[in-house]
């Protein structure tokens, strides 16, 4: 019976080795989300910058940039969190990495690259 079980869904020990993957990602993924939001908050107070040539010859526009660019890194850092700690949400329910479209288990291999994937690369493909 326990083997039948374990078609629909992972065992608890590979459960437990998803987890602990998952939140290294975590941690690491809001280390750089800190990075990111402090590189934000200190784009137009860095010291000495304003003074030095090399500052002169950016103008307005490429300042913005740079902004932009790490306001949207920084929303797509607060996603991927998200989407890691719905992983640990699913792994609780014991319903972590099954596919959402097609039922079947997403491969292990999958997971470990990508383990807040929803989707096997069968149902990605299919997309």
């Amino acid at each position: 019976m326990a083997v039948e079980s374990n078609k629909n869904r992972y065992s608890d020990a590979d459960l437990a080795e998803f987890k602990a993957i998952i939140l290294e990602k975590i941690e690491k993924a809001q280390r750089d989300l800190e990075l990111i939001k402090s590189a934000y908050m200190n784009d137009h107070n860095n010291g000495t910058e304003d003074t030095s040539p090399t500052f002169k010859a950016f103008d307005e526009g490429s300042a913005v940039m740079s902004k932009e660019s790490n306001s949207q890194l920084a929303i797509r850092q607060e996603k991927f969190i998200r989407d890691l700690k719905n992983a640990l949400i699913r792994i609780e329910n014991k319903t972590y990495g099954v596919c959402r479209v097609t039922g079947k288990l997403i491969n292990k291999k999958r997971l470990e690259l990508v383990p807040h994937a929803t989707l096997s690369i069968e149902a990605k493909n299919m997309q």
